[in-house]
């Protein structure tokens, strides 16, 4: 059975508990094993990261070490799949300049607070991940990333829709949903779910579950073609 390790925690004001039970029943759902850890010493054994299919991080604003984060870079480049939302994902770690290369982005603001009513745009792309998803509205955090220019855009939203200091930038279309590539790991984001009552919203829930199980097919791949992560290896210093 394709196992999958969620690791939930810091702040406590998105829900990091209830967001990771709903995505744990939504993955049993699909027939996977999942397990809950409350702490980034979960993070520590390589050997035991690199027998997973996928990794969910639902961690808001917390400190990672070094010898916490090596085990997952090197794990998600084997082929384990990472994927996450909102600040579980890409405000986890403000300081791991490392966790933010990985994922490929990191949160700045969200103009207004949590009851911006804003809409989230489905792009036309490469990727068939949102196929049959419309254009839809949500109320909560609208987050206004910084990326990476190797991310594929799958959905947007368009700034501002609050006024404040950025709006003399005029309007502006920032991601809401991307992918990228980590090695042979596959990396998912959605920048939704400030709270769990988010997921309510039968787009957002959808669009992670297509999220996690197109991460773990790149786990698939990797084993089936018995992929090595030692064509990615470099002896110099990366960070």
């Amino acid at each position: 059975m394709k196992k999958v390790l969620i690791v939930q925690g810091g702040w406590d004001g998105h829900e990091p508990v209830q967001v990771s039970e709903r995505f744990k029943d939504l993955l049993e759902k699909e027939g996977l094993q999942v397990e809950i850890s409350d702490t980034l010493d979960s993070f520590l054994d390589l050997e035991k990261l690199l027998q997973l299919h996928l990794i969910i991080p639902v961690w808001t604003m917390g400190k990672i070490t070094r010898e916490q984060v090596n085990p997952v870079i090197e794990a998600v480049a084997s082929g384990v799949g990472i994927a996450g939302c909102h600040g579980g994902m890409c405000d986890a770690f403000r300081e791991g300049v490392e966790w933010q290369f990985m994922t490929g982005g990191q949160w700045v603001s969200h103009p207004g607070g949590q009851d911006v009513k804003y809409r989230v745009n489905i792009k036309n792309s490469s990727s068939p991940l949102l196929e049959g998803i419309k254009d839809f509205d949500v109320t909560s955090e609208q987050y206004y990333v910084h990326v990476d220019p190797a991310i594929e855009v799958l959905a947007t939203t368009r700034f501002p829709t609050v006024n404040w200091y950025h709006s003399s930038n005029g309007e502006v279309d920032v991601p809401v949903v991307w992918t990228k590539r980590w090695g042979h790991g596959r990396v998912f984001y959605s920048s939704l779910g400030h709270i769990n009552s988010v997921f309510d919203t039968p787009e957002a829930l959808e669009i992670m579950r297509r999220g996690f199980l197109w991460a773990i097919e790149g786990r698939d791949i990797a084993i089936e073609q018995g992929l090595s992560i030692d064509i990615f290896k470099n002896e110099a210093k990366m960070f």
